[in-house]
C-alpha cells in the first residue's frame, strides 16, 4: 500500500472555521494535490460518501503507480491499463501477482464510478498545472453521439426549460471520453426492497416495541411510523426537531409533521439572528453553537438527498398513508414528549440517546441501525436487504401501497417528494409477487373459448421429443408406462 487515509483538521483562514477532511498521505508525505481538491469538493457541497470514493479510487491509483513503476510513458496508456485491472484483477491463472497487488476483479459499476471520479480529479489537475489528463475528451464516433445525445436528451427531458435550444449541445455530442468504462446491465427494478407486509405488525408490536427500556421503544415506533406510514427516509426521520410536530387543525388527534433542511429552512417561532438571518444554520449556531449535521463528519452525520420541498421556507410535509397513521404518531409522540423533556439536550433534534453513555445526544443512524436489527432479532428475523428486512424497505412499502390505491402518479410524486416521475418507478413498480399472482389469473384465463391465447396440453406435449432423456419411456409418449402409478 504505498499510500493510507487519515482525518485531519485543516485551517484554510483566520477564522473560526475548520475543516475536518480525510487525506491521503504517502511516504513522502500528504498529497497535496488530493486535499486541494477534497477541499474544492467541500465548497461544491459533496457529500461524505463521494469524499470516500474520491479517496478510494486515488488510492488504487497510487498503489497501481507504485507497483508500475517506471512502466509507462503516456499518462493515456497508464490509465487505460490501470482501469483494465480493475476489471479483471492482477492475479494470474497461476495464482500469482509478481506486482503485488492481488487485486480481485471488480464490479462494472464500482470501476464506473472509480474512472469518472478520477477523470474529473485529472481534468482538474490538468486545467490547474497545465498537465496532461490521463483521460482526454477525443472525437467521438457516430454510434457514440447519437448515445451522447440521448444521454442528454435523458437527462433534461424532466427540466421546466428543456424545451429551449442549448447550443453547447452540439459542441457536446461530439466528443467522448479515452477510457469511458463498460456498459453495465440494465437492471429491472426489484420488488424485493419493499418491507413484507405479514412481518409489519409484529415487528412494530412486538420488535421495535418489545425494547426494555419504553423510552427506546416510544422512539423507534415514532421513527418507524414516520419511515412505514410516511414515507420519510430514516435520515429524514431523524432530522425531526421538536417544533415541528403540529395538530392538524381539521383533526387535533392527527399529527402535521414537517422535517426542515437544516441548512436553508426557516427557523422556528420566527427567530431571526442579530444580523436579521432566519435560516434554521443561524439558528443552530447562535443558540446552541452547533453545525448542520450534513456538515458534521463520523457517527453524527446525517445526509439530506431530498430535492424538492412542499413550500418556501424549506420543509417536506409527511403525508400519511393510511391516513390513521398520523393519529398513531400523536397518540406516541405526546407520550414522548414527557421523556424528552425530563432530559437536559442543549440541541433541538427529538429523537435522542437514551443510552447512559451518551444520554440527551441526538440520536444517531448507527445507534438506530443497531436498534432496529434487535427488533426483528425479538421476531426472530435477521435484517437483510435484499428481502427489504431493512430501515429503506419501508419507504418503498408506502410508495407500494400508494400505488396499489390507484392514486395519480402526480399525487404519489408529491408524497414522495420526487423531482421527477421517474424517480419513483422503483417504488411503485409492480413485486414480483403481484406479477406472478398476476400471471396465475391469466392462466385460468385462458380456458375461455374466446381467449386469444390457447391453454396447453400437457400430455399431448410430451408425446413427442423426450427420446433422449426417457429412452424407456417410463414419463413420456403415448402410453407413459408409470401413468398413474
Amino acid at each position: 500500500m504505498s499510500s493510507v487515509k487519515v482525518k485531519a483538521t485543516i485551517v484554510e483562514d483566520n477564522t473560526g472555521i475548520k475543516s475536518q477532511l480525510p487525506i491521503l498521505i504517502t511516504e513522502q508525505g500528504e498529497v497535496g494535490s488530493v486535499t486541494d481538491y477534497l477541499l474544492k469538493m467541500e465548497a461544491d457541497g459533496a457529500s461524505n460518501a463521494l469524499m470516500n470514493g474520491f479517496i478510494q479510487a486515488t488510492s488504487l491509483l497510487l498503489d497501481y503507480m507504485e507497483a508500475n513503476k517506471g512502466l509507462f510513458e503516456d499518462p493515456k496508456m497508464l490509465f487505460q491499463t490501470f482501469a483494465k485491472r480493475l476489471y479483471t484483477g492482477t492475479i494470474g491463472e497461476d495464482g500469482l501477482d509478481p506486482s503485488g497487488l492481488y487485486w480481485v476483479p471488480s464490479s462494472t459499476d464500482n470501476v464506473n464510478k472509480h474512472i469518472h471520479r478520477l477523470t474529473a480529479f485529472t481534468d482538474w489537475l490538468a486545467n490547474k498545472h497545465g498537465a496532461e489528463p490521463m483521460n482526454p475528451l477525443r472525437d467521438a464516433t457516430p454510434h457514440e453521439q447519437r448515445l451522447n445525445y440521448a444521454a442528454w436528451y435523458r437527462k433534461n427531458q424532466n427540466d421546466f426549460l428543456g424545451h429551449i435550444e442549448d447550443k453547447t449541445v452540439n459542441k457536446t455530442i461530439r466528443k467522448a471520453r479515452t477510457m469511458k468504462g463498460r456498459t453495465p446491465l440494465t437492471k429491472a427494478e426489484d420488488d424485493a426492497l419493499a418491507f413484507p407486509d405479514k412481518h409489519w405488525e409484529s415487528f412494530y408490536k412486538d420488535g421495535i416495541g418489545g425494547a426494555k427500556d419504553p423510552r427506546v421503544a416510544l422512539r423507534d415506533k415514532l421513527m418507524l411510523l414516520l419511515m412505514h406510514g410516511g414515507g420519510l427516509r430514516e435520515s429524514e426521520a431523524i432530522m425531526l426537531w421538536v417544533t415541528d410536530v403540529l395538530e392538524d387543525p381539521y383533526d387535533p388527534e392527527k399529527a402535521i409533521v414537517r422535517i426542515y433542511n437544516e441548512v436553508d429552512g426557516k427557523a422556528p417561532e420566527g427567530w431571526r439572528s442579530r444580523s436579521g438571518t432566519k435560516t434554521r444554520e443561524a439558528y443552530l449556531q447562535e443558540k446552541y453553537a452547533r453545525i448542520p449535521r450534513k456538515r458534521m463528519k463520523g457517527t453524527a452525520y446525517v445526509g439530506w438527498k431530498t430535492r424538492v420541498v412542499d413550500h418556501r421556507d424549506n420543509y417536506i410535509q409527511v403525508q400519511w398513508f393510511p391516513a390513521d397513521y398520523g393519529k398513531v404518531f400523536m397518540s406516541l409522540w405526546k407520550s414522548y414528549l414527557k421523556y424528552r423533556a425530563s432530559i437536559d439536550c442543549h440541541h433541538p433534534y427529538a429523537f435522542i440517546s437514551f443510552h447512559h453513555s451518551a444520554l440527551g445526544n441526538p440520536y444517531t443512524l448507527n445507534a438506530f441501525h443497531q436498534s432496529y436489527a434487535a427488533g426483528l432479532r425479538r421476531i426472530g428475523l435477521e435484517p437483510n436487504k435484499s428481502e427489504g428486512l431493512g430501515p429503506h424497505g419501508h419507504r418503498h412499502s408506502y410508495g407500494r401501497r400508494l400505488e396499489r390505491s390507484g392514486l395519480n402518479p402526480l399525487v404519489i410524486r408529491r408524497c414522495m417528494h420526487h423531482k421527477s416521475l421517474e424517480s419513483q418507478v422503483p417504488y411503485t413498480g409492480k413485486g414480483q409477487q403481484e406479477i406472478s399472482d398476476e400471471l396465475n389469473k391469466a392462466t385460468l384465463q385462458l380456458a375461455n373459448p374466446e381467449s386469444k391465447v390457447k391453454a396447453l396440453d400437457w400430455k399431448e406435449l410430451v408425446e413427442h421429443g423426450f427420446d433422449d432423456i426417457d429412452p424407456q419411456g417410463y414419463f413420456t409418449g403415448k402410453h407413459p408406462k408409470l401413468r398413474g402409478k
